[in-house]
């Protein structure tokens, strides 16, 4: 498999000289199986690149797994420029929103308002399909095989766990670790900390044994403290997550958007030296637009 990451960044798009290094771009990475079937994780600003890049390979299937549906995951969508080609097919998948009561299409139905964007739905050219998932209920993406897990953020968000050909990728999109919202000595503090474990338990589970993890890790320790469910992790939780389910290769994203590449070097070292006895078996790196990892 190959994994390419187009989009790093976290919250809102964050160009210039001080992120030239990393990347401004908001969340998207493309995943090829080894028979190059193509998966898309999130569809932040960073899909536009990648679309342009698709056009010298078309018609092309692009099957999109959104995580969940805050603007920074979905927001380059509408400029994905195979949606306005012939022949080319959007398969958009993603969770069903409790709160408004529908599926995935939401996410296209809202951003292609004429009140934000000038093209219609029906006028795109391509072939646009939507796939609305369940939790822990797989399916087959060509020779892939996608599992989502329900993560912890704000809004419905799907981790995605992605195995071919013995080979397996883990993203969290925006997970913040499972807490007691409870004090000690508060009523419903104990039950809800079997909850809180059992939940935890699950996502490691879920996690066992990856190739890569690809995993939300916005703030520092001492950022979090004022941060505590805006629903990101640490580069401490990625690191203990990574080393508790086993994971191969962890990759820090989401990234700060206003962190320098400077700032990100240092708190991404200081992390991991802090975290030294857990680092041994585990290769740890920052993600960066561009970067390819192919296993």
């Amino acid at each position: 498999m190959k994994v390419r990451f187009w989009g790093v960044r976290g919250s809102i798009a964050s160009p210039g000289p001080r992120t030239v290094r990393y990347g401004g771009n908001t969340t998207c990475i493309e995943i090829r199986t080894d028979n190059n079937e193509l998966i898309i994780l999130d569809a932040g600003t960073g899909i536009f690149p990648l679309s342009q890049m698709l056009l010298a390979e078309l018609p092309v299937t692009a099957n999109v797994l959104i995580t969940h549906s805050h603007w920074d995951h979905i927001q380059g969508l509408p400029l994905f420029i195979p949606n306005f080609i012939p022949g080319n097919t959007l398969r958009l998948h993603g969770g069903f929103d409790p709160v408004s009561g529908k599926g995935i299409e939401q996410v296209m139905a809202v951003q292609l308002q004429y009140s934000y964007f000038p093209v219609r739905e029906v006028e795109m050219k391509a072939r646009i399909e939507y796939v609305t998932l369940t939790p822990e209920q797989a399916i087959q993406v060509g020779s892939a095989t996608v599992t989502p897990y329900l993560l912890n953020h704000p809004v419905i968000d799907f981790g995605y766990r992605i195995d071919c050909g013995g080979k397996s990728v883990f993203f969290t999109g925006d997970h913040e670790p499972p807490y007691n919202i409870y004090q000690p000595g508060d009523m419903g503090h104990d039950e809800y900390q079997v909850f809180v474990d059992e939940k935890n338990k699950g996502i490691e589970n879920a996690i066992r044994g990856v190739d890569i993890l690809i995993a939300d890790s916005s703030y520092t320790d001492a950022e979090y403290k004022t941060k505590q469910g805006w629903g990101h992790g640490t580069f401490s939780s990625c690191i203990e997550l990574a080393h508790r389910s086993g994971a191969k290769t962890l990759y820090c994203t989401h990234h700060e958007p206003t962190r320098t590449d400077d700032a990100l070097d240092e708190v991404f070292k200081a992390a991991v030296a802090a975290k030294a006895p857990l680092t041994d078996t585990m290769d740890i790196r920052l993600a960066r637009e561009g970067d390819i990892h192919e296993f």
